[in-house]
């Protein structure tokens, strides 16, 4: 992966760059952003410019023994561990190089992926993946090696929000104090759920949306499209390109959501205490990822209508969303709509974190419900 392959982001290439060249290359680094922005093709095209056998002034070269090996993704001294889980093909103590040649091929396909896309490459879009004392002991085993062809060796971990407690102190001192010429790259959606003394220890690398004149140029390109419906795309994904794929791609999907947010926010109002038990069970039935990406369709909905509600101009919904915001807004208020976002926040953590589904929505419901009815008054 080369910095010219990574969407947007001049300024901050252009700073790792500067970096390395400098020679200060941190021993542990955060990279920190939702998956659409870029967090992951940053980092891979950052430790394969670290490694080039012959640096360019502004990107590795791409040509060199190092980076056909890099962009193989199978460089000796470049290491991974991701979120993984129990499936039908491992059925026994799962770690990252059980599914090592799947994340090969969906890291080449596109980097720009998320963790539901991930959790479906492998089979267990139904569980959680984590990271545990597996991983652990096997990244404490390759680190205790020197580097075989270049000057460092890296460990990539790929949402390290899914560590458990036990891997996590077990790589504690690791990250602190690694062996030289060690290279811990930790590439995060949500640094709130990475354990704390981990988190402390690494240097913090922010990735920001994608500037939208940028997207919107690689989505005139890429879906064929005119200037105008190019930008509108690239406004309603906020500088995520995942979030335009799922707005392109899975419409169906959105429709499906959309429902469901409709029905939700029509029984909290009644206070249709029945009415929302039913949704609870509907809701409850999908698939945890299906139930976070659903979760974040809700606070988009949420900050669609206050801001609405608002008279600003600058609301990103249109067809039957906007028909229904446009009688719904009313409803959302500084009274309420940062107590709602901030529950459907704490519900998408509680998923993650395998809670029980029903409770959650149980709960998530209720409270809506009365954050409505308060704002009837």
């Amino acid at each position: 992966m080369q910095f010219k392959d990574v969407i947007g982001h001049s300024d901050l290439k252009r700073r790792l760059i500067q970096s390395v060249q400098q020679g200060r290359i941190s021993h542990a680094q955060l990279f920190l952003g939702a998956s659409g922005y870029g967090n992951l093709p940053l980092a891979l095209a950052y430790v394969q410019y670290v490694c080039c056998q012959n640096r360019q002034e502004d990107d590795s070269c791409g040509t060199c023994p190092s980076c056909h090996k890099f962009g193989k993704l199978i460089h000796p001294d470049l290491h991974f561990a991701f979120p993984v889980n129990t499936s039908q093909k491992i059925s026994k103590d799962p770690v990252s190089d059980s599914y090592i040649a799947q994340w090969r091929e969906q890291v080449i396909e596109s980097p720009y992926f998320s963790e539901h896309d991930w959790y479906e490459t492998i089979g267990i879009e139904n569980k959680q993946g984590i990271i545990g004392k597996a991983e652990a002991e096997l990244i404490l085993h390759k680190m205790s090696f020197k580097p075989y062809e270049s000057d460092y060796k890296i460990m990539l971990i790929w949402l390290p929000e899914r560590m458990n407690a036990t891997a996590a102190n077990m790589l504690l001192k690791l990250v602190e104090e690694p062996p030289q010429n060690t290279i811990f790259l930790l590439v995060s959606d949500n640094s709130d759920l990475i354990i704390k003394t981990i988190l402390s220890r690494t240097q913090l690398i922010k990735i920001p949306s994608i500037e939208e004149s940028i997207l919107a140029e690689r989505l005139a390109n890429e879906y064929e499209l005119s200037g105008h419906e190019s930008k509108v795309l690239a406004r309603l994904s906020a500088g995520n390109y995942l979030e335009v794929n799922r707005i392109v791609r899975q419409q169906d999907e959105e429709n499906d959501y959309f429902e469901s947010f409709t029905t939700l926010m029509r029984k909290a109002y009644a206070n249709d205490i029945l009415g929302l038990l039913v949704w609870v069970d509907d809701t409850a039935r999908l698939g945890r990822e299906q139930q976070k990406s659903f979760l974040v369709y809700c606070q988009k909905m949420i900050r669609e209508n206050f801001i609405l509600n608002l008279k600003v101009d600058a609301v990103y919904i249109t067809g039957a969303e906007r028909e229904f915001s446009e009688k719904f807004s009313q409803f959302i208020t500084a009274a309420n709509a940062f107590d709602i976002y901030k529950e459907l926040n704490l519900a998408i953590a509680h998923i993650g974190q395998n809670g029980n589904a029903k409770i959650i929505f149980t709960d998530l419901a209720l409270k809506i419900s009365r954050s409505l009815i308060s704002a009837k008054k």
